[in-house]
């Protein structure tokens, strides 16, 4: 029994400094993973060297009277040549004017509608165009055709309606009622004259009828 506890004992001491001799050489080791992992977090953390800006060169200057080309430019509205003209007919001066934004470009001697036949005033639009009208007789349904002597001359521009009659402007036969009262509400012109408005004006064009 005695031998037996001493070498339990003795186990016991082996075993002891075994287990010392092992932790001792964990240590290092892990101190040198710590180390390791240290290195490793410094070496991620260093600064990488700073890379080198492109060369712009120097900044190129506008030239004096060339804004546009540096200065960004609101886009301009396309005109509308519909809104952008009028008519504005005048009964007692007996002339109708054309207006472009607001400015007198031209206007045009005419002939009126007499007493019982007034050219209605107000706010109207261009309503019907044509060339070379056919003209109807208002009574007897006659055809008149184009030519010298259609009481409508070359060109019909049409802006009022009640759903039957219409009133317009137009060129006429005879020149010599131009200045006048005297037709039936229609607005007469030299038919030179009522070509040229012809292509000055489109269907929706404004037309002001005034005193």
């Amino acid at each position: 029994m005695a031998n037996s506890k001493i070498l339990f004992g003795k186990l016991i001491v082996l075993s002891l400094s075994a287990a010392s001799l092992s932790v001792a050489w964990q240590q290092p080791v892990a101190a040198e993973i710590i180390a390791n992992s240290n290195n490793s977090a410094i070496a991620s953390q260093s600064v990488k060297p700073e890379s080198k800006l492109p060369d712009l060169g120097a900044p190129e200057l506008p030239p004096l009277g060339e804004p546009f080309r540096f200065i960004p430019q609101e886009p301009k509205a396309p005109v509308n040549p519909v809104e952008e003209v009028r008519l504005v007919l005048r009964l007692r001066e007996r002339r109708v004017y054309v207006y472009r934004q607001n400015k007198v470009q031209t206007s045009f001697p005419v002939a009126v509608g007499k007493d019982g036949w007034e050219t209605p005033t107000g706010n109207f639009k261009v309503l019907q165009m044509i060339k070379d009208p056919v003209w109807e007789h208002p009574w007897t349904g006659e055809l008149v055709p184009a030519g010298p002597d259609n009481p409508l001359g070359t060109r019909w521009i049409g802006f009022w309606t009640d759903g039957k009659n219409v009133i317009g402007f137009h060129g006429t036969p005879n020149p010599e009622s131009i200045g006048r009262a005297a037709s039936h509400g229609c607005v007469r012109m030299f038919d030179k004259d009522v070509r040229a408005l012809f292509e000055k004006v489109a269907v929706g064009t404004p037309v002001i009828v005034e005193h």
